[in-house]
């Protein structure tokens, strides 16, 4: 059935937008609150062998997780899923706040991760369901901020909490905000609800989500737990492909697959998923060494990196509204994602000369530059994503972006983070107890423990520090280039819901005819 769906008046988006943003902060804040509280997880808990794994858990579930509450969410209806969704992280946190093991809380991490990957892409879908893509720009200013505020205030809080009541609260300071959240989703949110049968494909769920493991493993564990080399690495390497080829073909044949194929026969939508691939690969595996590097290197504390961090994250929010309220004036929007490539590359490789001598006033001006790319990135991918598709896919378009820039993520802090481990053993070879500082990737390295360190050593120690980020962002500076180069493949399609159109029809032709859609699930 074919309809014509009226968006939704300015007043009534703004009354649903709160519970909204919440749930998008529970999901976003909960990645950044529990750094700076492992420390203490560890000395209460032990299990320091086991520490990565409080956070591989909950990102590798809330990963492949996503694709599946956008197909979900399109069979379904959004809003019960949602609503179940933040449920689920609720219970997650709750139960992470009371292991009593290492074992328990990577479980109810887990559980917490499951409920965290229909959060985001549950509010991404909701919008695009609520606001044509013509429109939707003045809105990501809100979630911008959203992003933006969870990065700066999640090591701060985390830090907060854990020095002043215990590091239990880390996860319990979620239940209050989720419980809010729940409750105006539930009051303020009305979405159209269609009655259709369905078929759900288990069989190309399940592939996704052993593909996405095994991929996932290899970064977390090669050169780190098992050599590059050894059989386990190399048998996950084999399950991994095995497992996408096994997911394509499956896809070919599903009645209502999971991710349907077709999606990428548009231009735009392969593009825009490929580029948030690259970004996240780039920018959120990169990004994730600056407080290291702050914090020994610069000497700064725990809280004071989080304030560093400033310049990068106001840079990506004043860009990403200014990107939003132009693209809502004139429609265009290809000349964004070419110059976010081009300045997220430059701001990349600005970081790669980090040493040392580098200032803090200069270190910010390098967080800048990618913070410019960041703005003129991270938003407008996911518009044309989901300018590229009928309304009846939006969801699963937009599950799928959020995937390809979490999966993308999770592969460069792997993998960073292994590259950062190797350049640091080998710095630091044959210097007295490097093992025990070099281990997991600078694990054991924190100012308390350099302070300690005689002065040559101490020197020899920080300038490791400083090689290793050198190779970390000069190995991060080809994947986004690579977002630059693709960006040109990007072709300008006008965007549904300007003059002329009403409400979120379906996506331009080749030649920019409206094509009729489903209205939204």
């Amino acid at each position: 059935m074919t309809t014509t769906v009226t968006p939704p008046a300015r007043r009534e988006v703004l009354v649903v937008l709160p519970g909204l943003l919440l749930a998008m902060l529970l999901a976003m804040l909960d990645q950044m609150i529990v750094g700076t509280a492992m420390p203490r997880i560890v000395g209460e808990l032990g299990g320091l062998d086991h520490l990565s794994w409080v956070v591989t858990a909950y990102v590798l579930m809330s990963t492949v997780s996503t694709p599946l509450y956008g197909k979900l969410g399109d069979l379904y209806g959004r809003k019960r899923l949602f609503l179940g969704a933040i449920a689920i992280f609720l219970v997650g946190s709750a139960l992470s706040g009371m292991a009593q093991s290492m074992v328990q809380l990577i479980g109810f991490r887990a559980l917490q991760g499951l409920g965290a990957g229909g959060l985001i892409v549950g509010v991404m879908a909701i919008i695009g369901d609520l606001i044509p893509p013509r429109e939707r720009g003045r809105y990501q200013g809100y979630m911008s901020a959203t992003m933006a505020a969870a990065t700066i205030c999640g090591p701060l809080l985390g830090g907060f909490l854990t020095d002043h009541f215990s590091w239990r609260w880390a996860f319990y300071v979620n239940i209050p905000v989720g419980i809010l959240a729940l409750a105006l989703v539930a009051t303020t949110l009305q979405l159209p609800r269609h009655r259709i049968s369905h078929r759900i494909d288990y069989l190309g769920a399940a592939l996704l989500t052993v593909a996405a493991t095994s991929l996932v493993l290899v970064t977390t564990w090669g050169g780190t737990q098992y050599d590059w080399g050894s059989v386990q690495i190399l048998g996950l390497a084999v399950l991994g492909v095995a497992s996408v080829v096994g997911f394509v073909i499956a896809e070919r044949r599903a009645v209502e697959p999971v991710l349907p194929l077709r999606l990428f026969r548009d231009r735009n939508f392969t593009a825009a998923t490929l580029m948030g691939f690259l970004v996240g690969f780039a920018m959120f595996g990169a990004v994730t060494f600056l407080p290291l590097f702050q914090q020994t290197v610069q000497g700064a504390s725990a809280t004071n990196s989080g304030l560093l961090l400033l310049p990068m994250m106001a840079a990506s929010l004043v860009v990403s509204l200014v990107v939003g309220t132009v693209i809502t004036r004139t429609g265009h929007y290809r000349a964004f994602p070419i110059a976010g490539g081009a300045m997220l590359t430059l701001g990349v490789f600005a970081l790669s000369l980090m040493d040392t001598g580098t200032s803090k006033f200069t270190l910010s001006v390098y967080m800048v530059i990618l913070g410019i790319g960041m703005g003129l990135l991270m938003q407008v991918t996911l518009l044309i994503v989901q300018n590229s598709v009928e309304a009846k896919d939006m969801g699963v378009a937009s599950s799928t972006s959020t995937f390809a820039r979490s999966i993308g993520g999770s592969f460069g802090v792997s993998l960073f983070g292994a590259i950062f481990a190797s350049r640091l053993t080998d710095s630091l070879a044959g210097m007295p107890g490097a093992g025990k500082l070099a281990g997991g990737g600078g694990a054991h390295i924190d100012p308390a423990t350099l302070t300690q360190l005689p002065a040559a050593a101490r020197e020899t120690v920080l300038t490791a520090i400083a090689d290793g980020m050198h190779s970390v962002f000069l190995w991060a500076a080809p994947f986004a280039l690579a977002a630059f180069v693709i960006g040109w493949a990007i072709k300008a399609v006008p965007l549904r819901g300007g003059p002329g159109q009403v409400g979120p029809a379906g996506p331009a032709g080749p030649e920019g005819e409206p094509i009729p859609a489903d209205s939204p699930s």
